[in-house]
């Protein structure tokens, strides 16, 4: 079988934030409630942006950024109804200049009165998702790979013994006539695994 390998040269991991913070900025009257939540896709997003404005119907604005994927390559800002690129555009800048992805920062404002001017703005919002960042805690994951396996029950002791020495991730497994496996394991390690598991006797292998 194949060594693993140095696992320092995988590009298998991305940095996000551990779970969910938040906190109150105040700057001239105006409160700057700010939120920031580890999300696997737009569903979750939607779920967090939906509950804020719920919970803070009576706020004017509820500006947010967010990325998703390994790369963060999938991306929104959005300044609802504050002045362009004075909101949503310093939230990113936060995520970006932090190296995250899969992060949602949400920060919503309550106008005190004293309008705070373009600079005023985008200062707010970029310190705003800041704090939001530093109240929370940066980890590093790994991509995720996730196959399902079919198999007999005179080869379980080859595939156990291949879990165990890669520490493969049992999902699921259901024992009826066959074996029916669903493990998940580092992207870094996919063809490694997979060719291994390929090299087991009456094995079907899909892809999740």
């Amino acid at each position: 079988m194949s060594d693993l390998g140095d696992e320092s040269t995988f590009e298998d991991t991305f940095f996000t934030v551990r779970r969910s913070s938040e906190g109150l900025y105040k700057d001239r009257s105006s409160k700057f409630f700010y939120f920031s939540f580890p999300v696997k896709n737009e569903e979750e997003i939607k779920t967090h942006l939906a509950e804020l404005r719920k919970k803070y119907y009576d706020a004017r604005h509820h500006c947010f950024a967010w990325a998703l994927g390994k790369d963060a390559d999938q991306f929104r800002a959005n300044d609802d109804g504050e002045p362009n690129h004075s909101a949503g555009d310093p939230i990113l800048g936060q995520i970006r200049s932090n190296n995250l992805t899969n992060i949602l920062i949400v920060v919503v404002r309550y106008f005190g009165g004293t309008k705070l001017g373009m600079g005023g703005l985008i200062q707010a919002y970029k310190t705003s998702a800041a704090l939001a960042i530093e109240a929370n805690e940066i980890i590093e994951e790994r991509v995720k790979i996730s196959v399902s396996i079919q198999f007999p029950y005179p080869v379980m002791n080859d595939v156990m013994k291949l879990i165990k020495i890669h520490d493969l991730q049992i999902l699921s497994q259901e024992m009826t006539l066959g074996c029916e496996m669903k493990l998940e394991f580092r992207k870094g390690l996919e063809e490694l695994i997979i060719s291994s598991l390929e090299e087991i006797k009456d094995l079907e292998l899909t892809v999740i």
